[in-house]
């Protein structure tokens, strides 16, 4: 019997009995009962803490700029499943995705698949039949053990190492690192896109035998008056605007992206070195991804982010000291194995009253309003705040108490991120 999308969602979430299994044996010798064959004529992978989306992002919109034909996997999505798929810039269709779906369970027999792992089968799946010049894709969790590892890529990037899914990746930064290491390949090029990564990351690249771009050394970002310069350790310089994405961290994901194209550039890939400039400067105006400090409008104005932990934390804490002064409302819900206590101490004071959400009914990971209050008043026990069942109530909350001037940012989880973009796109189809 056929399967519609949702259908066949419903069925990969019973297929394993875990919802994460790392372990690359499995996937692999499905795709290899597939034929395995390459998913692009080149191929970045992604992998990182906080970053992949936007680097993601970034790199899709440049090379789309040159004029190449480009596939970008990405996960989790916020609204549709067909966000994790995309080809030039369209997301994947329901029928193309099912017909996916068909062939994997046609090639895995009686091995069991996660539901991630199905979604990257899709992925690598559609882009080989779509004769793409490159694909980027996004490790999900980690990276030598994370299905998209079953992948050589001629690129792999990782954007930041820091504390996050610590029960599945090690306790600190040099054990996280490792672990994100192993999307790299000897002698291929790994881009590190933070200046100071962990000895960890360092040691595993080098055990591989990548050939190691890090930040701040190999390349540089420098901002001025403007826009901002990209550097090369071999004298390519290039004079950009600003990108369209907010928030100061975004500068070291575009570096990162460049660097990453200026590999493929030079090393024989699809687009010629000519075309570098044009392609740069119209990825940085034109990438886009959603619930990144994104816009939604409104006075107060409403701002959604899926930042869930200390480093993206603290990134959003740098974008709202660079703003204007403003009385900042935040609605917020974590799951319970986020460092939610270091969340909140990274913003600290600049939160003027916190709209508190229980996530427990979005998620079995979820944590509820009491719990996440009660770690708010162990951090910051004089924070104005109140508790809400959910995230849709937390943003009625702020939105009524908010004045004009002041701004209202929502954060804290991809179900955060989600529940906010359905109520605005809800109100939009009343015409509020």
């Amino acid at each position: 019997m056929s399967r519609n999308l949702a259908e066949w969602l419903a069925y990969q979430e019973q297929v394993h009995p875990h919802s994460i299994e790392l372990g690359l044996e499995r996937v692999r010798s499905v795709w290899q009962r597939m034929g395995a064959p390459a998913p692009a004529r080149r191929v970045v992978t992604v992998g990182g803490t906080n970053g992949k989306g936007s680097t993601v992002a970034l790199l899709e919109a440049m090379a789309q700029g040159a004029g190449l034909r480009v596939g970008a996997f990405t996960s989790p999505h916020l609204l549709a499943y067909n966000e994790r798929v995309r080809i030039d810039g369209v997301d994947a269709d329901d029928a193309a995705l099912v017909a996916s779906f068909e062939r994997i369970e046609a090639a895995r027999g009686d091995t069991p698949l996660t539901y991630f792992e199905y979604g990257t089968l899709a992925a690598l799946d559609l882009f080989a039949r779509a004769q793409l010049d490159v694909a980027i894709l996004e490790v999900g969790l980690g990276g030598r053990l994370d299905a998209v590892n079953i992948v050589d890529a001629d690129v792999a990037v990782i954007t930041t190492v820091d504390l996050d899914h610590m029960d599945w990746l090690g306790a600190d930064r040099d054990s996280i690192g490792r672990e994100k290491a192993g999307i790299a390949r000897a002698g291929r090029l790994a881009i590190v896109g933070e200046p100071d990564p962990p000895q960890g990351l360092l040691d595993a690249l080098a055990a591989v035998g990548a050939r190691v771009e890090r930040a701040g050394t190999d390349f540089l970002a420098e901002a001025h008056a403007d826009g901002w310069r990209w550097l090369h350790r071999d004298g390519t310089a290039m004079e950009l605007p600003l990108p369209a994405l907010a928030a100061p961290v975004q500068l070291a994901n575009a570096a990162a992206a460049i660097a990453a194209l200026h590999a493929l550039w030079i090393e024989g890939g699809p687009l010629a070195p000519q075309d570098s400039y044009v392609a740069v400067c119209r990825g940085l105006r034109h990438a886009r991804v959603a619930a990144r400090l994104q816009a939604l409008g409104g006075d107060p104005p409403l701002l959604v982010d899926v930042g869930h932990n200390p480093q993206a934390a603290r990134a959003l804490a740098a974008w709202l000291d660079a703003q204007p002064p403003a009385r900042t409302h935040a609605v917020y819900g974590a799951l319970g194995d986020k460092d939610v206590a270091g969340v909140i101490a990274a913003l600290g004071a600049r939160i003027a009253h916190w709209h508190l959400a229980g996530l427990d009914g979005a998620s079995p990971r979820g944590m509820g309003v009491a719990a996440l209050a009660a770690v708010l008043h162990e951090v910051l026990p004089q924070a104005p705040h109140d508790e809400h069942a959910d995230v849709a109530a937390a943003l009625a909350a702020a939105r009524a108490v908010a004045r004009p001037g002041e701004r209202i940012l929502a954060f804290g989880s991809f179900f955060v991120a989600a529940a906010v973009l359905a109520v605005q796109d809800s109100g939009s189809e009343r015409g509020a």
